[in-house]
């Protein structure tokens, strides 16, 4: 089955009301937990009064940082990983410093939500205002340091970088110098983070469940912060809806509830609200890129040279990791023989920053996608043709652009045919005839923009990712994973794998996840590894189990075990299909069989894990169309067009649907998107009322070809599509409206393109 595209498996139970998110989750006896969150950007805590919270009726507890005894005072490292850069530390409470608005201060915990809510109004924090480090161009020349000892607030530096740049641009034609700024962005889903923990009665065991991407790590931190075996702590994870990578790091609210259900031994539950979502969780893309481009005559790309500021807020929690992919991925899929980038992450009094889909690539596709629209333009070229002068060819393969990966491997393009996947997405758009209908619109208020913006995407990051495989006596084969979905459909293409390699029916076929109890080790949901990583260790260990299944039915049918053959569930002898019994009852006999002593282990049971060499490197190109109206200055998205090669498609509709939903996410980046600070360090886009995305009513269709060159790192051939979506959709929005009005003096440097900013561009 893999390669066709069954109905998810996923689809009924959440269509018919029955999921079951955080918010769900209840038991006899539950607490709420709220938070008392700082209205400075930075400051020193005076004093936190708890007095009258502790005093109003319904409240069982209220605690600041002093009061945390037995909490580790910081949040742990995942794993006993060591930071990258200067030493800094994040409070599971705030005790002496606040470093952005929203910061954890202090906690209530209350019989109901509304005793809660009186008693977190009731709590009072003193505070003596500090300088805010409102930018990271700002941060850099302030005399303020966010964190103490550091000379300056650089948390870390990631540089790249391959030839002679120097001696190269001195022979271009043509140097493009631009600055180029890429927004910040919330990752905004559908439901907001939450945690919810209990003790069970008989084994003592903590439990706790979360709106998390990363059961494992979650686990491991709270051993750690609460000083538990991590053995005594279990994670089980519901349904999450949506994570989008900012649900993948650990927050204190985590912590903080597993604490309380620890200390007080009730039950306790947190759920944000959506201004806490906006103010809290993770961050992603604010980058300001001061980069130049140098082009022969006939726009080959003789060098690129670049520098970025990256502001990661107060917390650099993500270490180089994004600052790395964003200069990893600039030069993209083109042949660039001299490169030079060095990225920046400078720490400012905002929320912290978190991968967000595609983490760092968003940025660079920007900017190297604006870089060649410019260039073309300049050059007289068209910018279908700049890119078709510059993209590595199929006879390059497997190209090595000479740059190092974030996990020490150097990076080698995976095999793909990048011209011949560009040209699909130029025939779907199609870009011929809306070049077309721009020349007959030139003249009118209502201008015609096509943009079009590539990427070459490194995915499916390790180190591993594990799988159990169990046939019950029933005929059901049950699945474990480590890793948890929001929404992608794991359910689905894990169990079309697992039924290809075992033989069993895909109906008989149950993926779980999310349970640290049923599968030792996960490495989390992000970084478009899901299906690299899970899918080579379900299909590694289903055939392990198969073999298995061979040898005790071989036992029954009397049989060699290379003569058996299994198929929808049935086991049978080669030739002789009528001589057959099912999959459940060789699970049934293989429980005492002697033919799998040698394996040391009875049943049809196994457990592997799968580890890639290193990532692999998918391609794509995205294409739009847009009418800019100059007067009003409204711009309408009018077509789009998506090709990706996601190396093999396991499920076509699936791979389509994460293409086409991270598409949504790049055009609201384009058109709209952006998290907002003033001076202060104040968020002036706390609500969906500030903080515009994208409705259905503002998208085109949104067709999709799959342009498939499998890979060579896993067995399976897959590439990542989680994020890739998600790259190129705001370089394509900016060089479509730029194209719109270029003839005006207009030049796209940040997006959005707002109609408020495309008036400031206009009235220039």
């Amino acid at each position: 089955m893999i390669g066709t595209s069954p109905r998810r498996k996923e689809d009924q139970r959440l269509l018919s009301g029955g999921g079951r998110f955080v918010d769900d989750l209840t038991r006899a006896g539950l607490l709420h937990l709220g938070v008392v969150r700082s209205a400075e950007a930075h400051a020193r805590i005076v004093k936190v009064g708890l007095d009258r919270a502790r005093k109003a009726p319904g409240v069982v507890a209220a605690w600041s940082a002093a009061d945390l005894d037995g909490v580790a005072p910081y949040m742990p490292t995942a794993y006993g990983g060591s930071q990258k850069g200067r030493t800094w530390s994040q409070p599971v409470l705030a005790r002496e410093l606040v470093r952005f608005v929203g910061e954890a201060v202090a906690v209530v915990v209350a019989e109901s939500p509304y005793a809660l809510a009186d008693g977190l109004e009731a709590v009072t924090v003193d505070y003596q205002r500090l300088p805010a480090l409102a930018t990271a161009e700002s941060a850099l020349g302030s005399a303020t340091r966010l964190h103490d000892g550091w000379s300056d607030n650089t948390a870390i530096v990631a540089k790249g970088a391959v030839g002679d740049v120097e001696a190269a641009m001195t022979g271009a034609h043509l140097v493009v110098h631009e600055k180029l700024r890429h927004p910040r962005l919330s990752a905004a889903p559908i439901e907001t983070r939450g945690a919810f923990a209990y003790k069970e009665g008989e084994s003592g065991a903590l439990v706790v469940s979360s709106s998390t991407q990363s059961p494992y790590t979650l686990r491991d931190a709270v051993a750690a912060a609460l000083k538990l075996p991590v053995e005594s702590v279990r994670v089980v994870v519901p349904d999450v809806g949506g994570g989008f990578g900012p649900k993948g790091p650990i927050y204190p609210e985590e912590i903080l509830v597993a604490a309380a259900a620890h200390r007080l031994g009730r039950p306790v539950k947190w759920v944000e609200s959506r201004r806490e979502n906006f103010a809290t969780m993770g961050q992603d893309r604010e980058q300001d890129h001061d980069a130049r481009i140098g082009f022969t005559g006939d726009g080959t790309i003789v060098a690129i040279d670049a520098t970025f500021l990256a502001d990661v807020g107060a917390y650099p929690i993500q270490g180089d990791g994004l600052t790395a992919n964003t200069v990893n991925h600039l030069p993209g899929p083109y042949r660039v023989a001299h490169y030079r980038n060095t990225g920046t992450s400078v720490v400012t009094t905002k929320a912290l920053n978190a991968a967000y889909r595609a983490a760092g690539r968003p940025e660079a596709v920007f900017v190297m996608e604006r870089l060649m629209d410019i260039g073309a333009r300049r050059l007289g070229i068209d910018p279908a043709e700049l890119r078709r002068r510059n993209f590595v060819r199929p006879a390059d393969m497997p190209y090595r652009p000479g740059l190092t990966y974030k996990d020490g491997v150097a990076v080698s393009y995976d095999p793909g045919d990048f011209p011949a996947a560009f040209e699909r997405a130029l025939a779907l758009l199609p870009y011929d005839q809306w070049r077309r209908r721009q020349r007959s619109q030139a003249s009118s208020a209502r201008r015609i923009g096509i943009g079009l913006a590539c990427y070459a995407q490194g995915t499916g990051l390790g180190p591993y990712e594990g799988a159990t495989v169990r046939v019950d006596p029933s005929g059901k084969v049950y699945v474990y994973i480590g890793v948890t979905g929001q929404g992608q459909g794991h359910a689905t293409t894990l169990a079309q794998i697992a039924a290809a390699e075992l033989g069993a029916a895909w109906e008989d076929i149950v993926v779980s996840a999310g349970d640290t109890s049923q599968h030792p080790y996960g490495m989390g949901t992000g970084g478009s590894r899901v299906a690299a990583n899970s899918g080579p260790a379900v299909a590694q260990t289903a055939r392990e189990v198969r073999e298995r299944a061979a040898r005790v039915a071989a036992e029954m049918l009397e049989c060699a075990p290379e003569d058996v053959r299994i198929e929808q569930s049935r086991v049978h002898v080669v030739g002789m299909p009528d001589r057959a019994v099912s999959l459940g009852r060789v699970a049934h006999a293989a429980v005492k069989s002697k033919a799998l002593k040698a394996t040391g282990e009875p049943g049809l049971n196994a457990c592997t894990y799968f580890y890639p060499d290193t990532v692999t490197w998918a391609f794509g190109t995205h294409a739009a169309a847009v009418q800019v109206d100059v007067e009003t200055c409204e711009v309408r998205l009018l077509a789009y067009s998506i090709v990706h090669d996601p190396g093999r498609a396991i499920n076509p509709t699936i791979v389509e649907g994460q293409l086409q939903g991270g598409a949504v996410q790049g055009i609201g980046a384009g058109l709209m998107e952006e998290i907002v600070y003033d001076a202060s360090g104040q968020l002036l886009t706390g609500s969906l009322m500030d903080y515009a995305i994208p409705k259905a009513d503002q998208l085109p269709p949104l067709p999709v070809a799959l342009d498939e060159h499998p890979s060579t790192i896993n067995p399976l051939g897959i590439k990542g599509v989680g994020e890739s979506g998600a790259i190129p959709g705001a370089a394509a929005i900016a060089n479509a409206v730029e194209d719109a009005v270029a003839d005006l003096g207009v030049v796209v440097r940040e997006v959005p393109i707002t109609p408020a900013r495309l008036f400031g561009l206009l009235a220039r």
